[in-house]
Formats: structure tokens, C-alpha cells, sequence
């Protein structure tokens, strides 16, 4: 509890204490409305000190002003005891409203821990213990089990896994060995690892997710902004509604002034718009919160609020829903072992950079083998080249139906397929693809439960490739053999899908998906902890590569937005019926009061809900 915070609950405590006794032991005449003004002062002064000094500065209608009035007219009306309890009870109500956000904040600091505090920078043969931003890119720092890694970098020397808890969301630790990269805001687990640095502490992981953090309140939603403007216009008119309540009925001969006075002054309690301006910013500052902790970062509640109205989600294939890495799928050899037509192939494409060579070269284990005495490119055909003698081909069917060389058509199978003959002789085929991560089809089924129309898959893979795995994903569309400009075109054909209030979302993971991010009503960034023009170009960042977490994120905004209209329902709902008992007079005061600090509490704690973990349903 900061330091303001006890001063208030001090000031409610001495006030409902002197409260009490008064009731109590106070005797009638005099002395009992000066007890009752000894009570209220506590806690009174502050907001009429408050209210006076927004009129001084042209701030005329807030609930300052509300309170003040109520409770000085109550104490004008001769009704002492409703006086100080209007004022007591509103200042409980604002005592539990600050520690509710505090506690918000504090969860949101929990995130901000991930700070590095120094790092062990390797200078002139000695180990100095400095600040992060006096690390320079490509020196080399050392990390200690415990720590917490300072700044991005590749491991040079060591081993050991690391806790990427506060980046992802998950809590199995990663391992490290040398060669890997290493991003900031991880901890060290278990052994001494050496790192030379590749970004300053400025472009680091962590600095740009601080960064985000810090800066996601200040885009609004819709619904905070209506809340906004709602309570511009909502204060005065109450004052206004108050007056002619106080002053036509007793004109018009329909009442005494004590009545119509004392009504308009319940009037003014009840009509107090605390519950909606501090629970609606309070359940988007909590779901933005409560996403952070999941590894999921939100840029601002307005795309909170547009991701719970997501009805057509877009992915990207390769990174997204597939792992992005090549790797032999199948091998079909005819005359020949396996193994054999393995390392034949590996040792053709001996020299080839190509992502796929290098797949075959690592499921044939060949890196070591010797390499060819020639070898030959064939454009947008394959290789041919020269290996223990025998003349090697490999690449496209084309390539062997040129060379006069029989072979079975394969091309049918999703993915890539890989042709080899020797001598004239056709030896086999291998499939190349890119493997389905094994959560995927679990996270576009828990998308289509809750509640998305349209569930589609862009890709610049071939027709056979994407819609093989557009049916092992159980994907509603698949557009194949896309280029990035083709996939901005797809994301503003598929915008006309949405249906009426509803979103589209894109889901890619690398730079050449920055246009389509950028094009979407909500562009999401998956796995982009390395991607620095992907976190740049999306609205929403999901950490790590798990599908399942965008399914997360839209459960998350869900319940954010259920949580924010109902507690307009609610507050807006009260006011209203407690107001209409009023210009009937059949509410009191301390009905006025649960009305406002009452609805209040409620509505806090109903936003409250946002900081506990949420889960996906099964």
C-alpha cells in the first residue's frame, strides 16, 4: 500500500470511528451536528478541496463536484448522519478503486522485471560488470546461472538451458548450445555460457517488449473512448437534471423544497459515473496485462477490442502453421538401397547453398563425403554432375524426361519431389516438405469453437503442398502459390467475407508478411521473437511459435470485451432504477450510496477477473 493510500484509509478509519460514537453517544441538540461535522471532515475536506480546485482550473463537472454536493446539501437539509456516510462510503469506494489499480500495475510490473539490471562485458582480459547500454554490438559478455541475459547475441562457448518464461509464456526451459542465438530477458539456468552480442540494448528482444508494454495503454478502444466522451457530457447533465428535479416540482406546487431538495441530492449520489470510468480502462489495462504474462503482447486495447471480433483469420503457411524448416519427408527407391539413393543425391547437390540440398545433405548424414569431380547447374531444372565416375542427374521429372530417362510421375505428392538417375537409369525420388507443427490443427479447431466463420491459409507453395495441408489442418481456404504482393490482394478480397461488426486477422511470421500485417484489421506476429519487421508491422505479437496462442489471444480480448459491457450493463443498469425509484421517493441516501460505492466495487472486482490466468477451453 503506497504512502497516499494509507493516509486515506487513516482518514476513513478516524472518520468512522468518530462516525460511530456519534450515533452512539452523541446527544441530540447541538452537539450531535457538530459531532456529525467532526466525522465528516476527515474525510470531506479532501474532495471538496479537490472539487474547488477543478473549478479553479475550468474542470467544473467530475464526481468531486457530485459528492460535494450531495454531501453539503445533505447537511443543509439537516440530514447529518446521510451527509457523512455519502461522503465515508465514497471514499471507501475510491480507497478500494486505487488499490484495485494498483494491483493491475503491480501484475503489469511483473513483466517489466524482465530489465536486465547489468551485464559481465569481457574487456582487455577482465570481466566488468557495466549496464546493458554500455554494451557495445559484437562484445562478448558472460552470463552466470541465475542471471538474466542483458542483450541478444550468439553463444560462443558453454551450454545450458534457459528459462524464456517472461517472453513466451512458457514455462519449459529452451536449450542453448554454441552457435545458438540467444535473446535478451532470458534467464540462465544451469551452466556459465559466453555470448557475442548482435544488437545494443536499444534494438535487444527486451528492450522492444518493454517498449510495447509501456506504450499499449495509450491506444484506447472504442468502448474506453465511448466511456470517455459518455462522462464528458454525462456530469453536467446530471448536475442539470439535479437542479430542475430540485427546483420545478416545488414551482409547480407538487411538493415541499425539503422533499424535491432532498431527492435531487440522492439524485446527484447515485448519478456518479465512477464504476464506468474506472472499470472499463481497468478490465482493457488487466487483459492487456493478463496477455503479456502468456507471452502474448497487445499494442493497445483498441486491437484488443478488434481481435474479440475476429470472424475470418488469415495464416501465412511456412513459419506459421508449418515448422519453416525443409526436411526429407518420404524416399521411394527403385533398385537401390534407401541409404544409397540418399547419399548419391547429397553428394550431386555436394555444392548447392539451396535449402532443400542442404535437407537431403542432413538426412543422408553426407557432410563428410567426397564431392563431386564436376558439377553442373541446370536452371529451373536441377544438377547434373559427375560422382565416382557415373553421370549423376537430379532435380525435376523435366530434367530426366530430357535426358531420354523413363521415370514415374510423383509430382501429385505434397510437397517437393526430388529426381535422381545415373548413367541413364532412373534410382528414385525424395520428398521434400516442410513438416505441420502438432498443435496446429488443435489451435484451427479451438478457432472455429469459438466462434470464427472463416479459417484460411495463404501460401507460396505449390497447389499440392498447400492443399495437403490445408486438409490435414481442417482450414476452410487455401490460396497457393502466392507472392507477398499477392497476399495483400487475397487479405482485401477476404475482408468482404467478414461478416457485419466482425475483423479479419493475419497471422505471419516473417518479413515478407510486413504488407499483409500492416493491410489486416488486426495483423498478428507469431514466433517473432527474432523478427523485428514483423513486431514492427503487427498490432498483436505472440512471442513464441505456438499456434494455439493466437487462439489464447482471442479468448483473451473475448472475455476483456464481455467484462467491459458487463460492467456498463451493470453500472448503467443500477444508476438507472435507483434513479427512477428517486423521482418517486423511494429511495434514501444509503440506498444512493450502494448504488454508486456499491456498483462500483462490484464492477472492479468484475474487471478484477482479467488478472487471472485464462485458459483455452477443451
Amino acid at each position: 500500500m503506497s504512502p497516499k493510500q494509507k493516509r486515506t484509509l487513516r482518514r476513513i478509519a478516524l472518520s468512522a470511528a468518530l462516525f460511530v460514537a456519534t450515533l452512539l453517544f452523541a446527544p441530540k441538540g447541538l452537539l450531535r451536528p457538530a459531532a456529525f461535522l467532526l466525522a465528516y471532515l476527515p474525510v470531506g475536506l479532501p474532495v471538496l478541496s479537490k472539487a474547488v480546485g477543478n473549478i479553479r482550473r475550468g474542470q467544473v463537472f467530475d464526481e468531486n463536484l457530485l459528492m460535494a454536493l450531495a454531501s453539503v446539501g445533505a447537511f443543509a437539509c439537516g440530514e447529518y448522519a446521510e451527509g457523512v456516510a455519502v461522503m465515508l462510503f465514497y471514499q471507501v469506494g475510491e480507497l478500494f478503486e486505487s488499490l484495485a489499480v494498483a494491483h493491475s500495475r503491480r501484475s503489469i510490473a511483473a513483466l517489466m522485471d524482465i530489465r536486465p539490471d547489468f551485464a559481465n562485458v569481457e574487456r582487455d582480459g577482465q570481466l566488468l560488470q557495466v549496464s546493458p547500454e554500455q554494451v557495445a554490438v559484437g562484445e562478448v559478455i558472460l552470463v552466470k546461472p541465475g542471471e538474466r541475459v542483458p542483450l541478444d547475441g550468439v553463444v560462443l562457448e558453454g551450454a545450458s538451458a534457459l528459462d524464456t518464461t517472461a517472453l513466451t509464456g512458457e514455462s519449459l526451459p529452451r536449450s542453448a548450445q554454441e552457435g545458438d542465438e540467444v535473446l535478451s530477458g532470458c534467464i540462465n539456468l544451469t551452466a556459465v555460457i559466453r555470448l557475442r552480442t548482435t544488437k545494443c540494448f536499444e534494438a535487444s528482444t527486451v528492450s522492444r517488449i518493454l517498449e510495447l508494454v509501456e506504450h499499449s495503454g495509450a491506444k484506447k478502444a472504442k468502448t474506453e473512448h465511448f466511456i470517455t466522451r459518455f462522462a464528458r457530457w454525462y456530469t453536467p447533465a446530471v448536475v442539470v437534471c439535479a437542479l430542475v428535479l430540485a427546483l420545478l416540482p416545488p414551482i409547480l406546487g407538487l411538493g415541499t423544497w425539503q422533499q424535491w431538495v432532498g431527492r435531487a441530492l440522492i439524485f446527484l449520489v447515485v448519478s456518479c459515473p465512477c464504476a464506468l470510468v474506472i472499470s472499463v480502462p481497468l478490465s482493457f489495462f488487466g487483459g492487456i496485462g493478463g496477455a503479456s504474462r502468456q507471452g502474448i503482447l497487445v499494442k493497445g486495447g483498441n486491437y484488443l477490442e478488434a481481435l474479440a471480433k475476429a470472424d475470418v483469420v488469415v495464416f501465412d503457411k511456412t513459419g506459421t502453421l508449418t515448422h519453416g524448416v525443409f526436411q526429407v519427408l518420404e524416399v521411394y527407391p527403385e533398385g537401390i538401397s534407401r541409404q544409397e539413393l540418399l547419399t548419391l543425391t547429397a553428394r550431386a547437390e555436394h555444392f548447392s547453398d539451396h535449402p532443400i540440398a542442404r535437407s537431403v545433405r542432413a538426412e543422408a548424414n553426407a557432410h563428410d563425403l567426397p564431392a563431386p569431380t564436376q558439377a553442373e547447374e541446370l536452371p529451373g531444372l536441377g544438377i547434373r554432375a559427375q560422382v565416382d565416375a557415373r553421370t549423376v542427374l537430379v532435380g525435376s521429372r523435366p530434367l530426366l524426361t530430357q535426358a531420354g530417362i523413363p521415370c514415374p510421375d510423383r509430382d501429385a505428392l505434397a510437397g517437393t519431389v526430388i529426381y535422381t538417375a545415373a548413367d541413364g537409369v532412373y534410382l528414385g525420388c525424395i520428398l521434400i516438405g516442410d513438416r505441420i507443427k502438432d498443435n496446429a490443427p488443435r489451435a484451427i479447431a479451438a478457432l472455429k469453437r469459438a466462434g470464427v466463420s472463416q479459417t484460411v491459409m495463404l501460401s507460396g507453395d505449390s497447389e499440392q503442398a498447400a492443399y495437403a495441408a490445408a486438409r490435414t489442418l481442417g482450414l476452410n481456404q487455401v490460396r497457393a502459390r502466392l507472392l507477398p504482393g499477392d497476399k495483400v490482394a487475397e487479405a482485401e478480397r477476404l475482408m468482404e467475407l467478414r461478416r457485419p461488426g466482425g475483423t479479419l486477422v493475419f497471422v505471419g511470421d516473417g518479413i515478407n508478411d510486413a504488407p499483409v500485417l500492416a493491410r489486416a484489421d488486426v495483423g498478428v506476429a507469431m514466433g517473432a521473437l527474432g523478427s523485428d519487421a514483423a513486431i514492427e508491422a503487427a498490432d498483436v505479437v505472440l512471442m513464441d511459435d505456438d499456434p494455439a496462442k493466437l487462439t489464447l489471444a482471442v479468448v483473451i480480448a473475448r472475455k476483456t470485451l464481455s467484462i467491459a459491457r458487463q460492467n456498463i450493463v451493470l453500472a448503467l443498469g443500477v444508476k438507472l432504477l435507483v434513479l427512477g425509484l428517486t423521482v418517486f421517493g423511494l429511495s434514501n441516501l444509503w440506498l444512493a450510496v450502494f448504488a454508486d460505492v456499491g456498483v462500483s466495487v462490484l464492477a472492479i472486482c468484475n474487471a478484477g477477473r482479467m488478472l487471472a490466468p485464462v485458459r483455452l477451453p477443451e
